[in-house]
């Protein structure tokens, strides 16, 4: 065959497919698209009829201020329930809805760096479109529980009390227990600059808007942005962006673990991810179960913490904050969450009053990994603290009234003799990161005869 009759042929070919792409297009264009409408609105869902769609699928309406995208949550005999990702106002009966192609997807790569996102992966920081980069769905998959790499390692995290009696496993998902005020976002934002993590995804779910920047600017910092990235849906956002936000960060820590890096994912807080399932599963006519919750929640919990961990390459650490009502550490969140969690780190109320922080309850909390990611050195070490600070609890209150007399327990002797170092020890300024070098001899320092 001559050039010249190859390249006719390859030319032939490549215009084929182009004529081909080209009349695709049009048929599709010239395709009558389904359009339904909507039948009511009533409190946060839309009641949409004339359509198929999925569940998790999205559809399009008319608003005010632009197209509003909605995602299809329940089917029934009347048609779609969906929720919005955006304001329902000005939203009106008869409206026409179509349903959008595709699931939501979001954007993933290492230009993610040092980028502020929204719950649905769009940039709200001002930097650089992000259009070009890869998409992917916010739904992923758990490691394979065969394939998944063992806890092992320890990652320090920059905090003395974690690092020396509470250690962390890289690849560990750790629950952080307290009630409003308490200090978990502070504790968080020490975790953010002292990891030794190669990513940090950040996920602030429901959150205070006035935390955000006080976040970025005061706590993480030009340093600890620039290997972070964070994702933001606000506690005014609708229940709907506020889950998917959890998602987000979720899945762009996936997508790093399976390039084969050691990411921190920190999420504050999994107590609102649950309360706005709560909202959508209510609006969705799912009936309340254990304080209001519908069954949902608490099948949907296992499914978002599975999804962290060590994988067959990279791992994920997760650190979740845990919002418990009331301070009842046994409510149906936090008592959910802490039986599918690696280990629970409380803080207690009446530390934080008395000006201790990290407000750290060392003696409620627990590494369930500690064993396996420290030397039996360091293990033994930590287990005498604990031993000397229960003896001085259980006798506390026997000291305090002038009761107890010296030389009746030795071991209460030694506890309230280095009671003092203990604290001093446990104390942490939050703007300073305890090297885990340092902390490991501190503590040896502390127990040693």
């Amino acid at each position: 065959m001559t050039p010249a009759i190859a390249q006719d042929r390859r030319g032939s070919t490549s215009s084929s497919a182009s004529v081909r792409a080209r009349l695709e297009a049009a048929i599709s264009a010239a395709r009558p698209r389904p359009v339904g409408r909507v039948r009511s609105v009533v409190g946060l869902s839309i009641l949409v009829e004339g359509v198929n769609a999925a569940i998790g699928e999205a559809v399009t309406l008319p608003a005010p201020s632009g197209e509003l995208v909605a995602e299809v949550v329940a089917i029934d005999d009347d048609g779609l329930v969906c929720l919005p990702l955006g304001d329902l106002q000005g939203i009106r009966a008869g409206a026409p809805v179509e349903v959008a192609p595709g699931r939501l997807t979001i954007p993933v790569g290492p230009e993610l760096r040092g980028r502020v996102l929204n719950g649905l992966g769009r940039p709200i920081d001002g930097g650089p479109s992000l259009r070009d980069l890869a998409r992917v769905p916010t739904a992923g998959t758990p490691p394979h529980p065969l394939r998944r790499s063992l806890v092992e390692t320890q990652l320090p995290l920059g905090v003395r009390a974690i690092d020396a009696l509470l250690p962390c496993g890289r690849g560990q998902r750790l629950g952080i227990f307290a009630g409003s005020g308490v200090g978990k976002s502070s504790l968080l934002s020490m975790v953010a600059r002292g990891t030794e993590a190669d990513l940090s995804v950040i996920a602030l779910v429901g959150e205070r808007g006035r935390e955000v920047r006080e976040m970025i600017e005061h706590d993480l910092g030009p340093a600890g942005l620039a290997r972070s990235v964070v994702v933001v849906a606000t506690s005014d956002e609708p229940a709907l962006v506020r889950l998917q936000a959890a998602q987000t960060a979720t899945r762009i820590a996936e997508w790093a673990r399976d390039t084969g890096q050691h990411v921190v994912l920190m999420m504050d807080s999994l107590t609102r991810y649950c309360m706005a399932q709560r909202e959508v599963g209510l609006s969705a006519g799912e009936p309340p179960a254990t304080r209001g919750y519908p069954p949902s929640v608490f099948s949907l919990l296992p499914r978002l913490l599975e999804r962290a961990g060590a994988g067959e390459r990279g791992s994920i650490t997760g650190l979740y904050t845990v919002l418990v009502e009331g301070d009842d550490m046994n409510e149906p969140i936090a008592d959910a969450a802490r039986a599918i969690l690696d280990g629970h780190i409380v803080l207690s109320r009446q530390l934080a009053t008395a000006g201790h922080f990290p407000s750290i309850d060392v003696l409620e909390s627990v590494s369930r990994v500690a064993p396996k990611v420290t030397t039996a050195e360091h293990y033994g070490q930590a287990n005498e603290l604990r031993r000397l600070m229960a003896a001085y609890r259980d006798a506390k209150d026997l000291v305090e009234i002038g009761a107890y007399v010296k030389g009746t327990n030795p071991t209460v002797d030694r506890a309230i003799s280095l009671k003092p170092a203990i604290d001093h020890f446990l104390r942490q300024d939050a703007a300073t990161v305890a090297p885990i070098s340092q902390s490991l001899a501190a503590l040896a320092t502390l127990v040693a005869p």
